[in-house]
């Protein structure tokens, strides 16, 4: 387990792990009042806590199922990535896309964090791609089966 500093200028609990093997720690919307997220309406929830993640590492903001299934709201750019020299606040960009209206409420859990390993690539120019089975097989290229 890895240690990351975090600073909460918000008034919700820190994120904590639901269960001991569970994949990522809810984040809660820290708000003054309660937010209306017309149908199809989007908009950038704030969480009040800043984080510091070590070099090597990325936060990937997802979805809560439970929103996604019961209410049709869910995290606009998924995954959102924290890079590990962001140090502004985390914001959770949510969009409802139900036909019905949603209130976000003060400490409402509304999106996961996962923490991961993430490597940087160099890309290097070549002439020719390695050639493999599935060659420039594409989106469906596999057919139904």
């Amino acid at each position: 387990m890895i240690k990351i500093s975090v600073i909460n200028r918000g008034h919700q609990q820190l994120p904590a792990y639901a269960t001991p093997q569970s994949a990522g720690m809810d984040l809660r919307a820290n708000l003054d009042e309660p937010v209306t997220l017309q149908p199809m309406e989007r908009r950038l929830i704030p969480t009040g806590l800043y984080i510091a993640l070590p070099e090597g590492f990325e936060a990937q903001v997802r979805p809560r199922s439970g929103l996604a299934l019961k209410h049709g709201v869910t995290v606009l750019n998924t995954p959102g990535t924290i890079d590990a020299d962001y140090r502004g606040e985390i914001g959770v960009v949510l969009i409802n896309l139900s036909q019905e209206v949603f209130v976000v409420n003060d400490g409402e859990r509304i999106a996961q964090m996962v923490i991961a390993r993430c490597e940087q690539g160099e890309l290097v120019t070549v002439e020719t791609l390695d050639e493999t089975e599935r060659g420039e097989g594409g989106y469906g290229h596999t057919g139904v089966k």
